[in-house]
């Protein structure tokens, strides 16, 4: 029957159903409302029992703040007007290596053009110093046409998806909190998520039985595993992973035959002495496995670490131990969208080849870094002790990441009165928290959380001088909400 004339082309119930199976709770429903309430302030100052929303839902650092990196800018800045670049001026205003480096990055880039698409893989000079940076990190060799640059590591991640899954009958092993960009992808290309659960009473562990008993649950549902998504330092939950974790779960992938998706976009962000970060390409190599033997994808971005340049979009894959076959599909896909962003390759080149020793740059470099990093473990420690005082919350520590991942014991008249307005639990205590505080967290419902425990995740970016305000606006929300509703 064709449709009246009255009726819209376009409805909820003739989009893609993908799309409305898609969920992102990081932008979700307690965001709108903190802009609405962000536009109310504006408009009505003083309307309110706080001057400002303080959005602690998103890994967002410049946005809260954070400065960026001093060196990476005057680089960006002299490849987008190379113009300057001979004048006399801009020795007094630029350092001499990031004119240095600006002019070997120039020469690089075709037409010496920032403007101008690139090789659909990036740049190959850039991903000639990322590859080298890869392997002073590891030790190990790398091949810069391993590498594909994109926007950010979430195109990244859209691309192995879009490759993997086939139908709903393929499905990615995901861990349980995940950060929701897993949960929508696999939903947007009709594959289905497998959960395995981290274990928050070991720290947000990760289990091999449990990666096991996962995958021979999805064979009985006659679901085919494809790969098995590994998130390093965790995100929401905070985790740095053991070197003998690591060798453990490249063996299962090994032996399952499942290619291996390395989420590190974090790896410069650990707190703690007694952990360090390796990457899981180091570990694969280190125990002898080589490209025949692992197919191993590794994620990276210049939104998280000490750079914070979310906004500039820029991260990379390095993608190893697929047939030259499959490469020319996944380059080809790459090549659907043209390139990625010259800046955003840019930046991620300067991150993985910044000043070194001798350069005039190195000394303001590494004091901005490691004042950044330095502050975000305070910050981290600061938060997670506040967390572990309130009544009802307990949090593990933070070893990493950007995020903390406390979970909420609520009384059962809180309980009753989120079923009562058809809310879950932990979006009913974020609303209030944000209503009576300005403050944004993201409910646990939308990482995953094991069924009847519920929790939130707040990033630890808000600067310094703010800490003290969000704890104080925290514990005495939390006092008034247990008050409220103690049974």
């Amino acid at each position: 029957m064709a449709p009246s004339d009255s009726s819209p082309p376009v409805t909820l119930d003739t989009i893609n159903p993908k799309v409305l199976k898609c969920e992102y709770a990081v932008r979700g429903e307690i965001v709108n409302l903190a802009q609405r309430l962000q536009r109310e302030l504006q408009e009505k100052p003083g309307s309110r029992p706080f001057d400002e929303i303080l959005y602690c839902n998103i890994g967002n650092p410049q946005s809260l703040g954070q400065q960026p990196i001093t060196f990476f800018r005057e680089v960006l800045a002299l490849c987008d007007h190379p113009a300057i670049l001979d004048r006399s001026e801009t020795r007094g205003l630029f350092s001499s290596d990031s004119i240095e480096r600006a002019s070997q990055i120039l020469d690089q880039i075709p037409g010496r053009a920032t403007g101008a698409y690139s090789h659909s893989q990036g740049i190959k000079g850039l991903r000639d110093t990322i590859a080298a940076g890869i392997e002073a990190r590891d030790g190990y060799p790398a091949d810069p046409n391993d590498f594909f640059l994109t926007d950010g590591a979430s195109p990244a991640v859209h691309m192995m998806m879009q490759l993997l899954l086939r139908s709903e009958k393929d499905g990615i092993l995901c861990p349980i909190p995940q950060y929701p960009l897993y949960s929508a992808s696999i939903a947007l290309h009709g594959g289905s998520l497998v959960p395995y659960f981290l274990d928050e009473a070991r720290g947000w562990g990760l289990e091999i039985s449990e990666l096991k008993k996962q995958l021979e649950e999805a064979k009985s549902m006659d679901i085919i595993v494809r790969a098995l998504v590994v998130i390093n330092p965790g995100n929401p939950t905070g985790q740095v992973l053991a070197e003998d974790n690591q060798q453990e779960i490249v063996k299962f992938c090994k032996k399952e035959g499942l290619v291996l998706l390395a989420d590190e976009v974090y790896q410069e962000n650990v707190y703690v002495p007694d952990k360090k970060f390796h990457s899981f390409k180091k570990i694969s190599r280190s125990m002898g496995y080589g490209e025949k033997d692992i197919s191993l994808v590794s994620f990276q971005s210049v939104s998280k670490g000490y750079y914070g340049e979310c906004g500039k979009r820029g991260g990379y894959m390095e993608v190893t131990g697929f047939s030259p076959e499959v490469r020319e599909q996944i380059y080809k896909v790459a090549s659907v969208n043209l390139c990625s962003n010259i800046s955003g390759q840019i930046l991620a080149s300067l991150v993985m080849n910044p000043p070194k020793v001798g350069d005039e740059s190195y000394e303001s470099y590494t004091a901005e870094k490691e004042g950044i990093l330095s502050s975000l473990a305070r910050r981290a420690k600061t938060l997670e002790d506040a967390f572990n005082s309130l009544e009802g919350v307990t949090c593990n520590k933070a070893e990493g990441a950007m995020y903390l991942f406390p979970r909420i014991l609520l009384p059962q008249k809180a309980i009753k009165a989120a079923e009562a307005a058809k809310t879950a639990l932990d979006l009913f205590y974020a609303r209030r928290l944000l209503d009576a505080t300005g403050i944004v967290v993201v409910p646990g419902s939308g990482f995953g959380q094991v069924p009847g425990t519920w929790h939130f995740r707040c990033t630890i970016l808000p600067q310094e001088d703010k800490i003290p305000v969000v704890v104080s606006s925290l514990t005495e929300f939390h006092k008034g909400f247990m008050d409220k509703f103690r049974d």
